[in-house]
């Protein structure tokens, strides 16, 4: 009797235990085989292109400090220099306070501008389980220029409200492959001022940027903005759309870039309303960011 209730209770322990097996086994395929999202990352190295803004945004408690130059012109000669001898300047904290909300304020010697900024990422391209063919950004920003307002005739007012310009765009761009990046921009900028009648108050432009990898830490790229200007050329001095080239390096916590621009602005209020050099006239500047990276992570 005790032997047929041993081999009873052997034949249940085996039955049960491949029953949990077989259990654990299916629990492990289903994990291995589950479908994972594949977000796309460093769509570009930087969180610009070369002047404008590209999709890419610090993270959450990452700090980004970031010094801008760019000098005169290259047709200045060698009694300038070739530029060297003339240049503006940009400085700017950028935050990540959370990994889809970036803030940023800066101030630039051009015009005596002080700027802030939120970028929000809206969607991230990715496949596998969730499939999205682009990044979405949002990008919105107020400049303040407090340069000294030119002596008006008596009886004239000049008001605060005059020394601002409005930004709002959308960034939209597409990692192609792990060497092609593309960036289309919309922008429209409204400044509450403008030197004349023919100048105006709203502007409308649409940026494209590219990126092209050439080892894991150098890139070229270029981004040219076409600017919607109608009275353009009865204007003076002559505004032209923005267009620059550059190179990325990355050195650990650093990227440098180094570009060539007609324009010597460096905030979108500046440099796709306002950009007057050509540069089939030579009007090109030799320019440069440098950004630095500090985390706080609690990590």
């Amino acid at each position: 009797m005790n032997k047929i209730f041993a081999i009873i209770s052997g034949l249940i322990l085996t039955a049960f235990s491949g029953t949990v097996l077989g259990q654990d086994l299916d629990a492990l395929l289903n994990a291995e085989t589950k479908p994972k999202v594949d977000f796309a990352t460093a769509t570009f190295k930087s969180t610009r292109i070369i002047n404008g803004h590209s999709v890419e945004q610090m993270k959450k408690n990452q700090l980004d400090f970031r010094i801008s130059h760019r000098f005169g012109t290259l047709n200045n000669g060698p009694y300038g220099l070739f530029g060297l001898d003339q240049s503006v300047i940009h400085f700017s904290l950028e935050y990540g306070l959370k990994d889809w909300l970036m803030l940023g304020a800066g101030r630039g010697s051009l015009n005596k501008t002080y700027d802030g900024f939120a970028k929000i990422r809206l969607l991230r391209q990715s496949s596998g389980e969730k499939f999205m063919p682009v990044h979405l950004s949002y990008f919105t920003s107020v400049e303040l220029k407090t340069i000294n307002f030119p002596v008006r005739p008596a009886g004239t007012s000049n008001y605060f409200s005059s020394r601002l310009a409005y930004v709002n765009q959308l960034l939209i761009a597409r990692k192609f492959n792990q060497n092609l990046s593309v960036q289309l921009t919309p922008t429209f900028i409204h400044r509450n001022l403008v030197k004349t009648e023919l100048d105006l108050n709203d502007i409308y432009a649409l940026g494209i940027g590219s990126r092209y990898k050439l080892s894991k830490r150098l890139s070229v790229n270029a981004e040219y903005y076409y600017t919607y200007n109608p009275n353009s050329k009865s204007l003076e001095p002559r505004p032209y759309n923005a267009l620059s080239v550059g190179v990325d390096i990355e050195t650990g916590g650093h990227v440098f870039q180094i570009m060539l621009t007609n324009s010597q602005g460096m905030r979108e209020g500046s440099f796709i309303p306002q950009t007057t050099g050509n540069w089939l006239d030579g009007d090109i500047h030799l320019g440069f960011n440098i950004s630095r990276v500090f985390a706080f992570n609690k990590k």
